[in-house]
């Protein structure tokens, strides 16, 4: 395998074609409609809300909400340390400190409760909706690794190092770029869940105040050869209605 070099070259041109870095730093929050299922959610003993829910992702801050959340009037709350229930006047109806911890010796198919699956949407809808903006935060190293050739078209590939303290799926993660600086794959194992390896493919690119990111999301579980294996759809999420602010 090629030998990883700085990334600063593709990472400046991904940030330009997504919108660009002073367009990003102008606005403080996301809200967008979400529909999501597939066949994970049912191996954690959990069904996710097929109807469209409202999600909220602040983009200065770790911190996301989903509504609603088990009732018209709840909302997930995602902050450093804490994933809360809570009624829309900020009523607690449920909460947990250091979320991470309750997944220790968590495999695939270990049974969730509303907490973890609050948790899991909140880090990993935050994580999307961040990206590829993400990759310019304080701690986080990008370097460009090998390409990946995908049919006839080449892929850049962008391989982050996360630090510890960013909830997100995994601390390795490899994000593969067209020749329009778009997102097409995103590659992470899954730690929460034993650490099982996916690959994220996304398509459908919109565009809303003029931050550009893909509407559809289709996580499968990665094979040995690096590779998706399209038969096993975990994650599915549509996005629409986005609108920065």
């Amino acid at each position: 395998m090629a030998t990883a070099r700085p990334a600063s070259a593709l990472l400046t041109q991904v940030i330009d074609a997504h919108g660009g870095m002073a367009r990003w730093n102008e606005r403080k929050k996301v809200e967008a409609t979400i529909v999501s299922g597939g066949g994970f959610f049912p191996l954690k003993g959990v069904m996710p809300d097929s109807e469209p829910r409202r999600m909220t992702v602040w983009l200065h801050e770790a911190r996301s909400s989903v509504l609603p959340y088990g009732a018209p009037d709840q909302r997930t709350m995602l902050t450093p340390d804490r994933i809360a229930i809570e009624k829309i006047d900020g009523t607690v109806v449920a909460e947990r400190r250091d979320p991470k911890d309750s997944f220790a010796g968590h495999q695939m198919s270990t049974q969730w409760d509303a907490l973890h699956l609050a948790y899991f949407n909140g880090e990993a809808l935050w994580t999307y909706f961040m990206t590829p903006f993400l990759l310019t935060l304080e701690g986080v190293v990008a370097e460009e690794a090998e390409p990946w050739h995908e049919d006839d078209e080449t892929w850049r590939v962008l391989r982050a190092h996360f630090p510890g303290s960013i909830d997100t799926h995994s601390l390795v993660q490899d994000f593969f770029f067209d020749h329009d600086f778009r997102l097409r794959r995103h590659d992470y194992s899954v730690n929460i869940a034993g650490g099982f390896p996916a690959s994220q493919l996304t398509s459908d690119y919109i565009v809303a105040n003029g931050i550009h990111l893909p509407a559809k999301r289709r996580a499968y579980t990665r094979g040995p050869d690096r590779r998706p294996i399209l038969d096993m759809l975990m994650v599915r999420i549509d996005i629409s209605d986005v609108q920065f602010t």
